[in-house]
């Protein structure tokens, strides 16, 4: 371990982090907590439980952020003192041990380096993510279901609780599409880089004769609306198709017409439910769904006024944005930031952290150019 300047690298956790402190705001965030604690103590929060639970979230939120804050700032000062322990007995396990918490220390500000620079809007809220198959058959419809299952073993390992809201199998193999919530702080403005065309090329299993093949699949993340946001859709606005529940092979989530497809008329967005267990409660999150893409779709066309009016008519985002090559190598890239990873099962079984930071990391440079 004598290779390691111990020293240098504590100063160097202590400045990333001081700078992550100083763009946070602690003071801020405790007064926050303070304000939020005091309404979550009234006697009559829970009368309107709308925004009882608006209070509770945010008062969780605030208290997670703190924790993640003072917890970085303890495992410092303790890898301090375990380096001095080290030295003083001359202790090579103890040094490993130091050696891999150092490592997990510079991974885990990397992360919360991140959080802070999601500043948009919406980028504190929970996220609606949605994954549809694109050109490419049978393979197209399998890669989409690979997605899935790669974003939820993403939340999975993150500790992110999720919901999967709906999912349309295809004939053959695989998912047309699948929609999926995820119930963590800053998920929206996290995943929001995620969004766009994904490419897979390999040989495809449904070939018989053993070709390569490419494939496509579409990501769309939307903000989980709030009750207090001000989306109104007037019924005559909404076409509502109710359907029966169904999974792969004609098997049956249950027997009953309970599965909801919303159509907004003035803008042909389709929004379908089936997960639930009745047709009010498909109804109820089909609503929601489709108020968040409403939401983004507004705040996407204020924007493109502002560029307009700016005379700023640069795409950020390409048609695609991340290629899987599985064969005749094995890589996966991101074409916007040039992040790539060799090895991709542990992309698949949702390693993504990094892509998703350079995603964010990239972006911010954007919106500041």
């Amino acid at each position: 371990m004598a290779d390691i300047d111990f020293s240098a690298e504590i100063a160097d956790l202590r400045h990333t982090y001081e700078s992550i402190e100083a763009v946070s705001d602690v003071e801020q965030i405790r007064a926050d907590i303070a304000e939020l604690s005091e309404q979550a103590s009234a006697p009559n929060l829970w009368d309107d439980p709308s925004i009882g639970q608006q209070v509770t979230s945010a008062l969780s939120r605030k208290e997670n952020e703190l924790e993640r804050l003072t917890s970085l700032a303890a495992r410092i000062d303790d890898l301090e003192v375990m380096i001095e322990l080290a030295e003083e007995a001359h202790d090579t396990d103890l040094y490993a041990e130091a050696n891999t918490e150092l490592a997990s220390i510079k991974k885990a500000l990397g992360q919360l380096e991140t959080v802070t620079l999601l500043s948009g809007e919406y980028d504190e809220r929970e996220a609606v993510v949605s994954i549809r198959a694109g050109a490419g058959g049978v393979d197209a419809s399998d890669f989409t279901q690979m997605l899935l299952r790669m974003y939820l073993r993403w939340a999975e390992h993150n500790g992110y609780p999720t919901k999967v809201m709906d999912t349309s199998y295809a004939e053959e193999a695989g998912l047309k599409s699948a929609t999926f919530e995820v119930n963590a702080p800053y998920a929206y403005g996290t995943l929001s880089v995620e969004a766009g065309t994904h490419r897979l090329v390999r040989i495809s299993p449904f070939d018989n004769q053993g070709r390569r093949h490419t494939s496509f699949a579409a990501v769309e993340v939307v903000p989980l609306i709030e009750s207090d946001d001000s989306i109104e859709i007037p019924d005559t606005e909404l076409r509502v198709d109710v359907f029966r529940s169904s999974g792969p092979g004609g098997q049956h989530v249950n027997t009953t017409d309970s599965a909801v497809r919303l159509t907004h008329l003035p803008t042909g967005i389709v929004v379908s439910m089936q997960n639930e267990k009745s047709q009010i409660q498909n109804r109820a999150a089909a609503m929601r769904v489709l108020k968040s893409r409403l939401l983004l779709l507004r705040k996407e066309e204020e924007e493109a006024k502002k560029k307009e009016l700016a005379g700023d008519v640069k795409a950020s985002w390409g048609d695609q944005m991340r290629s899987y090559v599985l064969n005749p190598y094995q890589m996966v890239k991101d074409l916007r930031t040039n992040h790539e990873e060799g090895n991709p099962d542990k992309v698949f079984n949702g390693e993504i952290n990094e892509f998703i930071e350079a995603g964010v990391r990239w972006r911010a440079e954007g919106r500041h150019e």
